[in-house]
C-alpha cells in the first residue's frame, strides 16, 4: 500500500490512543474512531480553542499539534515532569491507555487544575523545545534557509547568495535518518569527522504530494548523488574521481604487475573513508536541463533536448581566452565588470576569464585587448574524468551524448556497450546486484537483455558551464535525492569585500530566482 495511504490512515485514527480516556470521561470510545470528529472531541477534553483544530488540518503542523495535545494529555493526570511527557511522546500507544485505565492516575479538568509555577530553568527549557521542535518542522517540510558555497551557478546565482529553498514545489521528503542534532547536515559542531545523526532508525523513501514538479530549468537542490561515499580527509573532493585517479596511478606505475581495485585499496588505506544516507549527502543546487524522459545532447557547447535547442540561461558564462597588446588588464578594470577575485586570479594564471556574453562584448571592447575567444574541448577529445568514464563513450564538458535520461517504466536494451551508462542507477540507486558472466548480464541473479528502471531521473547542470561540477561529471541525479526549489534570495554578501566596504550586495537581495 502507498506510504501515503498508511501515514494518513494513521493520523486520521490515532485517537484511539485516548479510548481509555474517553470512557473514563464518560465519552463512547468508539468515537475515537470516527475520523475529525475524535480530534474534536480530544480537545474538547483539554479545553483548547477551535483554533488548534484548524491548525491540525495543516498538513505537517498537524503532527506538531498532536505533540502538543499529548502533552496537555498527559498534564491532566498531573504528569508535569519532562520525563513523563517524553514517554508521552514516545510510547503514546502505550502511555495513554495506561492512564485512562489506571486507578491511581486522576484525571484533573484543565480548568480546575492548580497553576504550576515553572522556574527559570524550566522556562527556559520549555522555550527551547518548543522553538527546536517548530524549526525542525519547518525545516523539515516547508522550506529551508541555503547558502550557495560556490561559483558554479554564476552569474545567476552569486557565491554568498542565501535564499530559501522550498520544500513543497515539489513535496517534503520523510527524512531518512531522523535522530539526528538539530540544524546541522551530516557532521557535528566543532568536529571535522564526527557524524551529526544516528542510523538506529532508517526510513525507507518517502515524499508528500507537492505544488507541482520539477520543471526544465528549474534551479534545484539535492542531495549529491556521488556524496554517498566520502573521503573525509578530502570531503570537497567527488570519492569515486580520487578512487578513479588512483587506479590510473597505479596502473602506469606498476604496468603489468597493476591489478584492479589497487587504487581503491590505496584510497582506503590512506584514508578515512565513511558512507553516508541520501538525506545526509551534501546539498548541490544546479538547474536542471533535462527530465525523465528527454534525450540529452551537448554539440559545441550548446545543448539540445529531443533535437531541439536547449534553454539558454540570461547569465550563463563560459571560458574566455584572453590576448592583449602586451599589458595584462588590472583588477580595477575587471571589478567594473563585476568580475570575482577569484576570477581574477585565474586571468593573471592562465589568461582564462568566466565571462557572460554582456561582460565578454564589454571586454572584447577594451582597446587592448587584441582577441578573446571562448575556450572549447573539439569533440574527439574524450575526457576520463566525464561520464560514463568509459572509452566506448569519448565524450567532455562541450561535446556530450545523445544520452536517455531515465524515467519511471521506461526500458532500455542492455548489453555491455549500454551498461556503462546505466549500471550505477541498476546498483546504487535501484538496489540490484549485477555481475557480467561470460558476456552475459546478471541483475539480481537473472540473466537479462533489457531493464526497467524504478524512478524518474534528471540531468542538471551549472550556468558556469565550464567551472561547474554538475551531472556531466556524476552523471544521473534520482528522484529520491530531489530536495527542493530555489525561490528567494533573502541577501546576498560579497565574499570579496570586507565589512568596512559593506559586504551586503543591495541590488542583489529579496529577489527570485528566475526558472526562465
Amino acid at each position: 500500500m502507498d506510504p501515503f495511504i498508511i501515514s494518513m490512515v494513521i493520523f486520521t485514527f490515532f485517537p484511539v490512543v485516548m479510548f481509555t480516556i474517553f470512557r473514563e470521561r464518560e465519552i463512547a470510545p468508539w468515537k475515537t474512531l470516527i475520523p475529525f470528529y475524535n480530534y474534536f472531541l480530544w480537545l474538547k477534553l483539554i479545553e483548547k480553542p477551535i483554533w488548534w483544530y484548524i491548525l491540525l488540518l495543516i498538513p505537517f503542523f498537524n503532527v506538531f499539534m498532536v505533540f502538543l495535545m499529548i502533552v496537555e494529555t498527559v498534564k491532566a493526570y498531573k504528569k508535569y515532569d519532562v520525563l513523563w511527557q517524553a514517554i508521552a511522546l514516545f510510547f503514546p500507544y502505550i502511555y495513554l491507555p495506561y492512564l485512562g485505565a489506571s486507578q491511581y492516575d486522576v484525571w484533573i479538568e484543565p480548568s480546575k487544575r492548580p497553576k504550576i509555577k515553572k522556574g527559570f530553568g524550566r522556562e527556559w527549557f520549555d522555550a527551547i523545545v518548543f522553538a527546536v521542535v517548530a524549526a525542525t518542522i519547518i525545516r523539515m517540510f516547508l522550506f529551508e534557509a541555503y547558502t550557495i558555497p560556490t561559483s558554479s551557478m554564476e552569474k545567476s546565482l552569486l557565491v554568498g547568495d542565501y535564499l530559501f529553498v522550498s520544500k513543497l514545489s515539489y513535496g517534503p521528503k520523510i527524512p531518512n535518518t531522523p535522530l539526528a542534532f538539530p540544524f546541522v547536515h551530516h557532521t557535528m559542531p566543532f568536529s571535522k569527522f564526527t557524524k551529526s545523526y544516528l542510523e538506529w532508525i532508517k526510513l525507507p523513501y518517502y515524499r508528500f504530494p507537492g505544488f507541482g514538479n520539477v520543471e526544465r530549468n528549474d534551479a534545484v537542490v539535492f542531495n549529491y548523488p556521488s556524496g554517498d561515499t566520502v573521503v573525509l580527509e578530502r570531503q570537497t573532493e567527488d570519492y569515486y574521481r580520487i578512487v578513479r585517479d588512483a587506479e590510473r596511478e597505479f596502473k602506469e606505475r606498476y604496468g603489468e604487475n597493476y591489478f584492479v581495485g589497487m587504487g581503491r585499496n590505496a584510497v582506503w588505506k590512506t584514508y578515512q573513508v565513511t558512507d553516508r544516507p541520501v538525506d545526509k549527502r551534501e546539498n548541490y543546487i544546479k538547474r536542471c536541463v533535462a527530465l525523465p524522459g528527454d534525450t540529452l545532447l551537448i554539440k559545441e557547447q550548446q545543448v539540445y533536448i529531443n533535437n531541439k535547442k536547449g534553454f539558454i540561461p540570461q547569465n550563463m558564462q563560459y571560458n574566455y581566452h584572453i590576448e592583449t597588446d602586451g599589458a595584462s588588464l588590472s583588477d580595477h578594470t575587471l571589478r567594473k565588470f563585476g568580475i570575482s577575485d577569484e576570477d581574477i586570479s585565474m586571468y593573471r594564471s592562465y589568461n582564462i576569464i568566466p565571462l557572460t556574453e554582456e561582460k565578454f562584448k564589454g571586454i572584447k571592447a577594451i582597446p587592448m585587448v587584441k582577441n578573446i575567444a571562448r575556450t572549447h574541448i573539439p569533440g574527439n577529445v574524450w575526457d576520463p574524468n566525464i561520464f560514463p568514464f568509459n572509452e566506448n563513450y569519448p565524450w567532455n564538458v562541450d561535446n556530450f551524448g545523445p544520452l536517455f535520461i531515465p524515467s519511471k517504466g521506461s526500458v532500455t536494451k542492455l548489453n555491455l556497450i549500454i551498461l556503462p551508462l546505466y549500471e550505477r542507477i541498476i546498483t546504487k540507486y535501484e538496489g540490484n546486484t549485477l555481475e557480467v558472466k561470460s558476456g552475459v548480464i546478471y541483475i539480481s541473479g537473472n540473466a537479462v537483455t533489457e531493464y526497467t528502471f524504478q524512478q524518474d531521473y534528471y540531468w542538471l547542470m551549472g550556468d558556469n558551464r565550464h567551472n561547474s561540477a554538475d551531472s556531466r561529471f556524476w552523471g544521473f541525479v534520482p528522484n529520491d535525492h530531489i530536495v527542493g526549489k530555489a525561490v528567494f534570495v533573502w541577501l546576498s554578501l560579497d565574499k570579496d569585500k570586507g565589512i568596512a566596504d559593506g559586504k551586503i550586495r543591495w541590488s542583489k537581495v529579496f529577489r527570485t530566482v528566475r526558472s526562465e
